[in-house]
This record gives C-alpha cells, sequence and structure tokens, in this order.
C-alpha cells in the first residue's frame, strides 16, 4: 500500500485514452468505502464524460483548466443536512478515489470548487450546480479529473519524510 500512496500525485496531463468504466467503478467503490463521521456518508458523486461538459466544467476556477483534457470526472457533492462533516466525509472519499485512481494506473487531480470562483468570477458551487442540474441544497466540493497520465512524476520517497514536522508526546 505505501507503494501507491508514493506513487500518488496530482495530474494534470493525459493521454487521449478513454477510461474503462470498470476502473470508474472501483475508483467509486474505494470512494464510497471511505471513513465518514458517524458512518453518515454525506457524499454523492457526478461522474462526467461528455468532452464539451468537461470543457464547461474547466472554467469552474482558474486553476481547473485540466478538467477539459481530462477523460472523465468525478464531481463531489456533499449533503450538509445529512451531516454537519460534510467536507471532512468528502475529502476523505477524495482521498479515497486519488489513491485507487494510482493502484489503476490513472492519474488524477483535484480542482477545487467550495467558496472558489469560476474563470469570470462567479460562484463556483453555483456554476457547477447549474451545469450539471446539482439541487441547490448540495454542496459541490471538488472536481476530481482522471485519466491516463501522459507522464508519471517521479515518485516520492524517503526524502520527502521531514523529520523536523514529527513530534512525540509534546510539541516541543
Amino acid at each position: 500500500m505505501l507503494d501507491i500512496i508514493k506513487k500518488r500525485r496530482s495530474i494534470r496531463e493525459f493521454e487521449d485514452k478513454e477510461v474503462e468504466d470498470e476502473k470508474i467503478r472501483e475508483i467509486l467503490n474505494a470512494a464510497m468505502v471511505a471513513p465518514s463521521a458517524k458512518n453518515k456518508k454525506a457524499w454523492e458523486f457526478v461522474v462526467v464524460k461528455d468532452k464539451d461538459m468537461l470543457k464547461k466544467l474547466a472554467d469552474s476556477g482558474p486553476w481547473a483548466s485540466f478538467v477539459g483534457i481530462s477523460k472523465v470526472a468525478i464531481v463531489i457533492i456533499g449533503d450538509e443536512e445529512l451531516s454537519s462533516k460534510w467536507v471532512e466525509d468528502c475529502s476523505l472519499a477524495a482521498g479515497q478515489i486519488y489513491l485507487e485512481a494510482t493502484n489503476q494506473g490513472l492519474g488524477t487531480c483535484w480542482a477545487h470548487i467550495r467558496e472558489g470562483k469560476t474563470v469570470d468570477g462567479e460562484n463556483a458551487e453555483e456554476f457547477v450546480r447549474r451545469l450539471l442540474d446539482i439541487p441547490q441544497k448540495k454542496r459541490v466540493l471538488c472536481i476530481m479529473a482522471l485519466g491516463y497520465p501522459s507522464y508519471w512524476p517521479k515518485y516520492y520517497g524517503e526524502k520527502d519524510f521531514d523529520e523536523k514536522k514529527v513530534f512525540y508526546e509534546k510539541y516541543k
């Protein structure tokens, strides 16, 4: 498992190759077994494969252009009526998406939506809700762009372990 964790990188460049439905299902399966506050599982997912919609979603933020060149995107939606910890729940699901995508030989990257602005300065959540017909009472945390990476960056290694960030027993 540590090998997959160290291989995981944010990938923003993808090959022109479709992602198999079985891989998407496995990634969603991993997301749905993420830890959840009081097991509320306050998440929902919209899978987007339509090229035109992916290009529109790329305008959801100033650093989301990679969504437009991905082959599929998973939009992570939270239900704050179900759980006040929806951000944490959805973030953990996104982490599982990162890891299972890597395990499946795919790359992914988080495009932030919650409390963000589009390239035109519009509320990013409202923008994504409107594009995907998401109910107003639901929250949009992020978009996870997926695809076969055009290259794999160097894996993380021992040099990435920073002993100065670790404290034992008390913060010193």
